[in-house]
């Protein structure tokens, strides 16, 4: 390849991400969901620097057992005199990371099936779909609570399960992107210079299937974090004295009437979370959709 079909392939892909930012910014729900889930992200990265963990995640304090919010504990204290505040920080960890994890095993998993489905097509397309839509019709939460049930209780199991709850919807979304392109002329041409089909599907077609798998990463994201809390809740994802926000949430049931700040903050935290990464998906397929370019 010539230095100038380079440079200027270099230059358009810059103008590319140019545009989709540009379109992007101008949509403020996209930009507030942005700040919100970056704010989330940060106070999870930085959360031992932040709160400590000994002192107010394990530490009880019985003598101020479900004490209202005040200066000392802004979100108050739980049953066992802990502070909610750290609990909610330190719980973001584990929400965030294995939302995070599970949709790294999905996308791995689908998009693979998907790519090849769709680019050889024929009976593989067909036997590989024909598997897809069998898991399709187990809804995703019943799907991973029985997993969970067969596999036990550990963070691995809970980042699999909902892994596998999600593979479905990407590898149709993969199969579709790549149905739609391994006809197109840069393919072909691939194709007549010798390119293996595995470099064809890497290199060509995945690229360019980027923008609907994206959008899908952020709502999976948000799936993936509410099915953590929800597994939490229920007894089978993270256990207490764990701090997770879903464990937090059923243990703070039982004191419901009395000291509703412990359902609250926790609660929020799971809105908040999935409300960002919401708009952010929604701000990301207005961006990305071609059909919007001005």
């Amino acid at each position: 390849m010539s230095e100038p079909t380079s440079k200027f392939k270099k230059y358009k892909k810059r103008s590319q991400a140019a545009e989709v930012w540009r379109r992007f910014r101008r949509n403020k729900a996209a930009i507030l969901g942005l700040i919100i889930f970056s704010c989330i992200l940060l106070v999870s990265i930085f959360a031992d620097v932040l709160v400590d963990y000994e002192t107010k995640v394990k530490e009880q304090n019985f003598m101020n057992r479900m004490a209202p919010p005040s200066w000392e504990h802004p979100f108050g204290t739980d049953e066992f005199g802990r502070d909610i505040l750290g609990r909610v920080v330190h719980g973001s960890r584990l929400s965030l990371a294995v939302g995070l994890g599970s949709v790294v095993i999905s996308l791995l998993i689908g998009g693979a099936l998907g790519a090849i489905a769709g680019f050889y097509g024929g009976r593989l397309d067909n036997l590989i779909m024909r598997m897809v839509d069998i898991f399709m019709a187990i809804p995703s939460t019943i799907m991973a609570i029985t997993i969970m049930a067969a596999l036990g209780a550990s963070t691995f199991n809970l980042m699999l399960a909902i892994g596998i709850s999600f593979i479905p919807t990407y590898a149709r979304i993969m199969r579709s992107s790549v149905i739609g392109l391994r006809n197109t002329e840069f393919v072909e041409a691939a194709k007549a210079i010798g390119a293996k089909n595995s470099t064809i599907i890497l290199t060509e077609i995945l690229p360019n299937c980027l923008a609907p798998i994206l959008v899908q990463v952020t709502m999976s994201f948000a799936f993936g974090v509410l099915n953590v809390s929800t597994l939490s809740f229920i007894g089978l994802g993270i256990s207490p004295p764990t701090p997770e926000w879903g464990n937090m949430l059923s243990t703070a049931r039982e004191y419901l009437r009395d000291a509703p700040h412990m359902c609250f903050f926790p609660g929020m935290a799971i809105v908040l979370t999935i409300l960002s990464l919401n708009l952010l998906g929604d701000g990301l397929r207005d961006a990305l959709d071609p059909k919007l370019k001005q």
